[in-house]
This record gives C-alpha cells, sequence and structure tokens, in this order.
C-alpha cells in the first residue's frame, strides 16, 4: 500500500500556526513512508473564502518548504462529482429528502430541549412520501440507527461511538451545494487518501464520515487526530500568541527551518534530541509518537532555535531570506558589501533576520540621522580629536584591513591613556549611527574606506554644529 496523505485547509483565513504543524506531520508522515502529500483547498465556503487566503496558504507552505506532490485540488472544481455521489446514495437509499422548514426544526428542537434531551433531527423525514410541491428539499444521509462505529485512531487509540448518538446530518443543502462531511468523503475516497491526519476538533466528524464511506463501499482511511496548541497560559490559542498567519513568523524574521523545528516538538519527541534538520525529521517521525495531551507555545524557545540556525546554517541559505527583509527596508544589497560577509559578522548576536537587517542598514544607507542617546555621549567635543585623528591616520593605512584597522584603534587608545571602548564607542556612533554593530575594525573593513572618511568627517562637522 502506498500511502497518501493530505492537507485540506479551509481558506476562509490564513495558514496559521496549526494548521501548517497539521500539513508539516501530514508531509513527514508521508515522506517517511515514501508515499505522497496531497494538497486540496477545500473553498465550497463561498461567502468567507478569498483569493488572498488561498495566496497565503501556498505562500506560507512554499516559504515552509512543504512541497506536496498532487495539487492544489479545488473543491469548488468539483461539484459535478459531488452531485453525482449525492444521487448515487438517494439511489442506493442510504440519503432522502427532508422537506422540515426551518421553524419546524425549532419546534422541534425546543421541545426536545424542554424534555431535557440532546437538541437533534428525529428523522421524521426518513419515510416520508408526500413531498410538497415547489420547496426544495436538503439531502439528509441516512445514517445507521444499530450498531457502533469503532475508530482506531492512531493517537487516542480506540474511540466507539453508538450510532444512536449521531443524527442523519445535511450532506446537500437546499440549493444543491454539498457540506463539509460529504465533499471531505467523496474526495478522500476519490484520491485514495490511506491516512487522515487532522486536529482533534474534528473527532467527532469522524463516525459520520466513516458511515457515508461504508454507504458508497469505500475503503477507510487510518484515522489520527492531533491534539490542539495552547498558548503560553495554557489556555485556548489566541491570534495574538499564533500569529493569524504563519507569514507572519517571516515577517518577524523567523527561518523557515526553525518554525518547522519548533512545530515538530509541540507534540512530538525523540528522545531528548530538541535539533532536527528536515532529514532527520523524515526519518524518526511516527505519528503513533504523538502526544495525546494539548501541546502550548514558548516563544523564548521559538526565538533559541532561530537564533540556533542562523549561527550554523550556511551563509548563502541564510543570505537568501535575508536579502528580502533588507528589501523590505528599502535597501539594494548591490551598493554595499557582500551580504554573506555581513552574515558572518552579524550571525553570532542576531536572534531574528529581521533584527539583523535593521542592524546592517546602516551598511548600505547613509546615516540620517544618529541615535540621540549615542550621539549625546559620544559624539561630544572630548571625542573629536581623536575622531580627527582616527581620520588621518586610517586616510593613510596602505591596506584596508580589519588588522590594520585595530592596530590603529589601539594605538589612539594607548597614546592618549584610554581604553579601547573609549576610542571605538565614538567611532562605531560616527560610522554607524548607533553603539550596536559588528566588532568595530570588521566594521570599518566592510563598510569600505572611502564610507569610513565621509561618515567621520559628516560626525565631526556633527559635533562643530552641536557647539554652536
Amino acid at each position: 500500500m502506498t500511502v497518501r496523505t493530505r492537507f485540506a485547509p479551509s481558506p476562509t483565513g490564513y495558514l496559521h500556526i496549526g494548521g501548517a504543524r497539521t500539513a508539516l506531520f501530514n508531509w513527514l508522515h508521508a515522506r517517511h513512508h515514501g508515499g505522497a502529500f496531497v494538497l486540496r483547498i477545500e473553498d465550497t465556503d463561498l461567502e468567507r473564502s478569498t483569493p488572498e487566503a488561498v495566496n497565503a496558504i501556498l505562500e506560507g507552505m512554499a516559504w515552509l518548504g512543504l512541497d506536496y506532490d498532487e495539487g492544489p485540488f479545488y473543491q469548488t472544481q468539483r461539484f459535478d462529482r459531488y452531485r453525482e455521489v449525492i444521487h448515487q446514495l438517494l439511489e442506493s437509499g442510504h440519503a432522502y429528502r427532508c422537506y422540515c422548514s426551518k421553524e419546524e426544526l425549532e419546534a422541534m428542537r425546543e421541545a426536545q430541549r424542554a424534555r431535557g434531551e440532546k437538541p437533534r433531527y428525529d428523522g421524521r423525514c426518513r419515510e416520508r412520501t408526500d413531498f410538497p410541491q415547489g420547496e426544495e428539499p436538503v439531502i439528509r444521509f441516512r445514517n445507521p440507527r444499530e450498531g457502533q462505529v469503532v475508530v482506531e485512531d492512531l493517537i487516542h487509540g480506540r474511540i466507539v461511538f453508538d450510532n444512536t448518538e449521531l443524527d442523519d446530518l445535511i450532506i446537500a443543502r437546499a440549493d444543491g451545494t454539498p457540506t463539509y462531511n460529504l465533499t471531505v468523503v467523496v474526495d478522500d475516497m476519490d484520491m485514495k487518501i490511506t491516512h487522515v491526519i487532522r486536529g482533534d476538533d474534528h473527532i467527532n466528524n469522524t463516525p459520520r464520515q466513516i458511515n457515508i464511506l461504508k454507504a458508497l463501499g469505500a475503503p477507510l482511511p487510518k484515522y489520527a487526530h492531533v491534539p490542539m496548541i495552547h498558548g503560553e497560559n495554557g489556555r485556548k490559542l489566541s491570534k495574538r500568541e499564533g500569529a493569524a498567519s504563519v507569514l507572519e513568523y517571516r515577517d518577524m524574521g523567523l527561518l523557515p527551518e526553525a518554525v518547522l523545528n519548533y512545530l515538530v516538538r509541540l507534540g512530538w519527541s525523540h528522545g531528548d534530541q530538541e535539533i532536527f534538520s528536515p532529514d532527520e525529521m523524515i526519518r524518526y517521525f511516527d505519528i503513533q509518537d504523538v502526544n495525546k495531551a494539548a501541546s502550548a507555545l514558548n516563544q523564548q524557545k521559538l526565538l533559541w532555535l532561530n537564533q540556533h540556525y542562523i549561527k550554523t546554517l550556511p551563509v548563502e541559505h541564510i543570505a537568501r531570506h535575508l536579502r528580502w527583509h533588507l528589501g523590505r527596508l528599502g535597501i539594494d544589497t548591490n551598493t554595499g558589501p557582500e551580504l554573506e560577509r555581513i552574515i558572518e559578522a552579524q550571525r553570532e548576536r542576531a536572534k531574528t533576520l529581521r533584527g539583523m537587517a535593521e542592524n546592517s542598514a546602516f551598511f548600505y544607507q547613509e546615516i540620517s540621522a544618529y541615535d540621540e542617546k549615542a550621539a549625546r555621549k559620544h559624539l561630544v567635543a572630548e571625542t573629536e580629536p581623536l575622531l580627527n585623528e582616527l581620520k588621518a591616520a586610517f586616510g593613510k593605512l596602505p591596506e584596508w584591513s580589519a588588522e590594520r584597522l585595530h592596530a590603529v584603534i589601539q594605538s589612539t587608545a594607548e597614546k592618549h591613556g584610554l581604553k579601547l571602548g573609549k576610542v571605538a564607542q565614538p567611532l562605531r556612533v560616527a560610522c554607524s549611527g548607533g553603539t550596536v554593530s559588528p566588532p568595530i575594525d570588521i566594521t570599518l573593513e566592510l563598510l569600505g574606506r572611502e564610507k569610513v572618511l565621509k561618515r567621520l568627517e559628516d560626525a565631526i562637522e556633527f559635533i562643530r554644529s552641536s557647539q554652536l
């Protein structure tokens, strides 16, 4: 048997962190078994589904590197197939037309509540033979009234449902459009899905879908219902905590490798290992090792993972993502040092790529304004002679290298009986605009002779104008 999994998001919102984890678990299960991963867009909610949400889902999966083997398939393009199956169920007696009005259904539920019963459709149209003229019925599935549905869930174990607890659900609305439980069953059947891995908020849908599959004579997939993700306070995850879209994690400056590594550890583990490459995830992942309990977000853990990957991934790979962040700041990376050299200089202290981009902007853009606090402390009358002296010495250097630049800074500090920082910090503010940069000698080397001399000249002029 070839393993086939699917990720089936509804484009009524963006790809959030819970959906991304579900996609990852499906992707890993398929890759681990050498099977196929299918992407299906469940867009039958015509009022709430949007092209923007579809694009965000596709973009989010591409950013995470969750490549699919088939799809994307769109349910709105399969309405003829759903109508065919509905007709098949009607012909076989597994479905029937229901003409109950909204008022009739509400009265039925009120009576049930008054008797202390669970409100549900009572099947009054199951054997109805008088069909009102001019009224469009809904189509209901004729659920068995005896026996049980047993789900051997790969995560939760055996779950048993009594058919007496399941009502005759609507599979087609009065306007003919199919409902969720029907379309999911038809798609899983037609696409030969062998493993349905989804959130455990779908557990109660599973017995209904199994009964429809049995009525169609289709093989049953294996089910694995993944527990929810909670916020750091242990409560239901809010959009603020989980990010409305997984792309917000990209915008925050996180690497996709860090997000994937973080997601896979939300409910799954392999010994005490914390860091997993995608290849290791595929090798070790087993859906049956997923915990039954809900997981909780830990943003500090996510940032720690991101910092690890910034430090360890090849600079060429990081450069591809950092270039995007610099582009958002309006920076053309062709106007400054090679991006790979910037990454080597910045990676040890950067927690996010967004922060790295912001702290590297001065390499490519002119300084429009100095950090006010830094300038007040370091660009003052007492430091003007030092900056003048450094400017003259730098201009005479036969070789522009970090080693030569460091030697000049060191000798200037010794000459004036100062600690190195007393010279380096004014120099850093003059050349970067603030007090944060890579080591000063590396910073100057990367900026280049022309920019350094020009910025020292500007800083000296700033000091003089401030004294007027």
